[in-house]
């Protein structure tokens, strides 16, 4: 099977909604799995959770509950937009900023990477640092709150 032939299959199967695809012709034989459409797997030494059908009718099943934080008062940098959240300009230097750290309007803070493209986040206001609210390397979501200030 010629690689525009693998191509032409991996189209047809975003267009169709297919996750799996096996085939086998004269030249070869090819498997397609589109990954980010796969069950979930479970941990083999526990079982998947019933299906909600199996619950009695009577009993709710037990809700998943985080513990409450703080609701964050004051000034807050934001997320402009989706994607991983850097610290720092590269994975050996040091961060932007740290707890204490006193930004001025337009210092930059962090970085968000996004399609492979890294953008540099500004203070939009002067405080000092009192809280960071992400870890390096993990996803955030547009508009979520970053960094919590101390206003000076």
């Amino acid at each position: 099977m010629e690689i525009d032939d693998i191509r032409k299959l991996v189209e047809l199967m975003e267009e169709r909604g297919v996750v799996e695809l096996e085939m086998e012709d004269g030249k070869g034989k090819v498997r397609l799995v589109r990954e980010n459409h796969r069950a979930p797997v479970f941990p083999a030494f526990a079982p998947p959770p019933p299906p909600a059908s199996a619950l009695p009718v009577n009993v709710a099943a037990p809700a998943l509950e985080r513990p409450a934080e703080p609701a964050a008062t004051g000034p807050t940098i934001t997320s402009p937009m989706v994607g991983t959240f850097y610290r720092a300009p590269s994975p050996d230097a040091k961060p932007y900023v740290e707890v204490g750290t006193v930004v001025e309007k337009d210092d930059v803070v962090c970085i968000i990477e996004a399609m492979k493209m890294m953008n540099e986040i500004r203070a939009e206001t002067r405080g000092r640092v009192r809280k960071i609210l992400v870890e390096n390397g993990q996803p955030v979501e547009y508009d979520q709150a970053l960094f919590l200030l101390d206003p000076l």
